[in-house]
């Protein structure tokens, strides 16, 4: 618990690290100052912190639903961006802007969410029918199919006319979160706790279908709802910031190495450092090259496809 109380307290101070830096002067001299005042705490209230709220609920769901894909598909390098998810809900999002432009947000996330759910299950679907003689070819897989679904959307993009609208669905960007724009997070956050509370049933599923049903347990339902919380947090991120690559991959392998496979005792950490993880690539994506500002989205796959190396080379060599 005190390391765990150390990482929050981290996360808390990258959280006010973030509020204080972009182009607009917000500082404690602007916030204090009567001449600047009023513009400074609009600025604050309106898109600071917004923004970091929208960091921490993106960072903290996304990290938790790849925490449950590796635990039902029992396999360390499954996540949403490699197994077909994110791209499945990228295409449901073009669908319904193609045949509904006219749909709330709130019903193009659960368009979206339709679609990542059944991208996930042909996932799955495509895992039984293949012998896996090697744990690589799972995630190898996931990709295959997460590009057939791109190439998909791309074309339908582009034969429409929505290329720019795909490449805001895909590239991960929080710089146009404003107050009013990124609620729906918190409806992945709720789905993020709800994963915590059935965590048990999640670790046991993960030991298979033969020793889930011996305890009493229904598989199938334990792995349905697992899998309704993975799509309905990849859709909301992606319907309100883009995607955001690796993230589901990295922070749970990281956590495992510390404290094992346990997921109740996984998922608090797995929450903080996965806040931890997008505040820490947004923060540096805005000071970079400051007054512009790098799509987080770049940041995080950059760092997270090193460390993604460098967790299959790990890997390959102890199986060695």
């Amino acid at each position: 618990m005190k390391y765990l109380a150390l990482a929050l307290l981290a996360a808390l101070v990258l959280a006010i690290t973030s509020l204080f830096i972009g182009v607009s002067n917000v500082s404690l001299t602007t916030l204090m100052s009567s001449d600047t005042e009023a513009r400074a705490v609009q600025v604050l209230l309106v898109s600071r912190i917004p923004r970091t709220l929208a960091l921490i609920l993106a960072g903290s769901s996304m990290a938790i639903a790849g925490l449950i894909m590796q635990m039902l598909v029992r396999n360390r390098f499954v996540e949403p961006s490699t197994a077909g998810t994110i791209e499945s809900a990228s295409l449901g999002l073009l669908v319904v802007t193609l045949l509904a432009p006219q749909t709330p947000i709130f019903g193009k996330m659960l368009v979206a969410a339709v679609f990542a759910l059944t991208g996930t299950a042909l996932f799955l679907r495509i895992l039984r029918e293949i012998p896996l003689r090697d744990m690589l070819l799972v995630p190898l897989i996931g990709i295959m199919l997460g590009g057939i679904i791109s190439a998909i959307t791309a074309f339908f993009a582009y034969r429409y006319e929505l290329t720019q609208s795909l490449l805001a669905w895909t590239t991960g960007d929080f710089s146009g979160v404003l107050r009013g724009r990124y609620e729906l997070l918190w409806i992945g956050f709720c789905f993020a706790i709800a994963a915590y509370l059935a965590a048990d049933r999640f670790t046991v599923a993960g030991m298979g279908r033969d020793f889930t049903t011996n305890l009493g347990l229904n598989y199938r339902r334990v792995v349905t709802f697992g899998l309704v919380i993975v799509s309905l947090v990849s859709a909301v991120v992606v319907v309100t910031v883009g995607m955001i690559p690796f993230l589901g991959l990295i922070v749970p392998n990281i956590v495992s190495l510390m404290i094992g496979d346990n997921m109740r005792r996984s998922v608090p950490w797995v929450a903080t450092l996965g806040a931890i993880f997008v505040l820490a690539c947004d923060i540096v994506g805005r000071t970079i090259r400051a007054p512009y500002e790098i799509p987080i989205g770049t940041v995080v796959g950059v760092i997270g496809s090193a460390l993604f190396l460098y967790l299959l080379l790990r890997k390959r060599d102890h199986a060695h």
